[in-house]
């Protein structure tokens, strides 16, 4: 046994005196560049390169992981065989993720990548006003060295716009309004927000089935057209007018179009707005992906005189019952000019950001500047109508889940023929539908009953203006009749003078 422990000591101490003889022959420094040497040797006639991407670059965060954890969290990227799931507080959705030091693949372009995710422990820090996590995590991508310039041109900014993308879809929308005006707030910003929860969606518009996938395919268009509106040398932004009587679904479509697009709103309050330059900081201050809504804008700024004045002033402290415009704190009119209100839509200000949609609702399009209406400004006139039949149909799907089968055939044709006479708006119907939901037939049969009463006063209203029509014209036909027998009776006296005169002249 001593034998052992003296052989043991003798190993050991040779050990040591070869570890110290290569360190002094081999030095730390030669060393590293051995390695580093081998290395690069290896790199050499590797057919792969890789690249790292840190959580944290210095102190700041590295927002390119952040895009790349979102998006290798898709479903459809999803591919591996060990996964990380996870579920944030008050969240319905899954998340998946790359477990610590495991492997992923993906592809893009038909080109094959692996990502690997890298977590270690890093070491003890000193004293930081910034303490870092106590592990250090980051991606590595693995790609083939022939793949090196596809995957730096464009697979790194398709993964950042992937992650952009899902971040909106998952986030909540906001809908912001300038209660202030175009003041700033103590963070620089004149707009105050709120979550958007409207359910409004496309499904469940009461509109014509044409006209909406008329609608939806320009949406579409418009938010696919980065190219060709690049291509066309025209800002990416699209304006929508939708004009029609009140309770016609004017908000409701602007609710559907956010809740499809997965844009934010922006509810601009006109009367709330001083001088052009507020409107301007406004305008610049609204992020890309964004609803700009002006509502009732015949009512929020009076611009129907134009052609009977020359001053392109227009008072905008009209409120909505017809009050005359008041004055801002330094005594002044709160006036903005027409002109500042058309660059706002279509102007060089118009293009400080990319795919925004302007929406203005009107109830009277008459009322409108024809400068207003133009391409460009509008490009899309919708006319929000009363309820139509297909409209109707949709309705009671929404209110009662009756579809057109579970209608007798009778009731369904009497509601085809009198709903376009009765004029009812898809707000009054839905009223009427709502009081009684619990009992479907009833719902049916006094929905009916409102839309027959409804036309009987429309057809009545409508006789009696004829009667008017026919009462004006029979007053305005005695006088013309007056008129003409009174020039018949000065034809007749002129005719019985003429020919007395001829009388007397044979007798002489």
């Amino acid at each position: 046994m001593k034998e052992y422990w003296t052989s043991l000591a003798s190993l050991l101490g040779v050990l040591a005196f070869c570890q110290t003889l290569l360190q002094v022959v081999f030095p730390p420094e030669l060393r590293f560049a051995t390695f580093k040497l081998l290395n690069r040797i290896s790199n050499w006639f590797s057919s792969y390169c890789y690249f790292d991407i840190t959580e944290i670059d210095g102190v700041n965060t590295n927002e390119l992981y952040n895009a790349v954890q979102l998006y290798l969290s898709s479903s459809v990227s999803i591919t591996g065989s060990r996964l990380s799931l996870t579920r944030a507080l008050n969240s319905s959705a899954i998340t998946f993720g790359l477990s610590n030091n495991d492997c992923i693949v993906d592809a893009y372009k038909g080109v094959t990548v692996i990502w690997e995710h890298i977590v270690t422990q890093r070491q003890s820090q000193t004293f930081s006003w910034r303490p870092l996590p106590e592990e250090k995590r980051g991606f590595t991508l693995r790609i083939k060295k022939r793949d090196k310039k596809l995957i730096l041109d464009s697979y790194l900014d398709y993964i950042m716009e992937k992650a952009n993308e899902m971040r909106r879809k998952n986030q909540d929308r906001l809908l912001y309004t300038n209660s202030r005006g175009g003041s700033l707030d103590s963070r620089g910003h004149p707009w105050e927000s709120v979550p958007f929860k409207h359910p409004s969606t496309f499904e469940t518009l009461a509109m014509d089935p044409v006209k909406k996938d008329e609608i939806l395919k320009d949406l579409v268009d418009f938010a696919n057209g980065q190219g060709f509106y690049q291509k066309t040398g025209r800002a990416w932004k699209r304006g929508y007018l939708l004009y029609g009587p009140p309770g016609t679904g004017k908000s409701s479509m602007i609710a559907a179009m956010a809740n499809y697009l997965g844009y934010d709103i922006y509810d601009l309050e006109l009367t709330e707005v001083h001088t052009n330059s507020e409107l301007r900081k406004l305008l610049m201050k609204t992020s890309s992906k964004s609803i700009i809504v002006i509502e009732d804008i015949d009512c929020s700024l009076n611009l129907t005189n134009r052609k009977n004045s020359s001053n392109t002033y227009y008072d905008v402290g009209e409120m909505r019952g017809g009050c005359v415009s008041g004055e801002d704190g330094a005594g002044g009119n709160n006036t903005i000019t027409l002109s500042g209100l058309l660059n706002f839509t279509d102007g060089l200000w118009s293009c400080c950001g990319s795919e925004r949609i302007f929406v203005f609702t009107t109830n009277h399009i008459e009322k409108l500047d024809p400068a207003l209406l133009r391409s460009g400004r509008m490009d899309m006139h919708i006319y929000m109508s009363y309820c139509s039949f297909p409209a109707l149909k949709i309705l009671l799907k929404n209110y009662l889940g009756i579809d057109e089968g579970d209608l007798d055939c009778a009731v369904l044709k009497e509601l085809e023929d009198v709903v376009d006479k009765a004029e009812m708006t898809p707000a009054d119907v839905s009223e009427l539908l709502i009081k009684n939901r619990r009992d479907k037939e009833k719902a049916a049969r006094e929905l009916l009953e409102a839309l027959k009463v409804m036309a009987e006063r429309r057809a009545k209203n409508a006789e009696d203006m004829e009667e008017e029509e026919q009462e004006k014209r029979a007053l305005e036909s005695p006088k013309q009749g007056c008129e003409f027998q009174e020039e018949e009776e000065s034809c007749k006296e002129g005719k019985g003078d003429d020919e007395k005169d001829d009388n007397s002249t044979i007798e002489k």
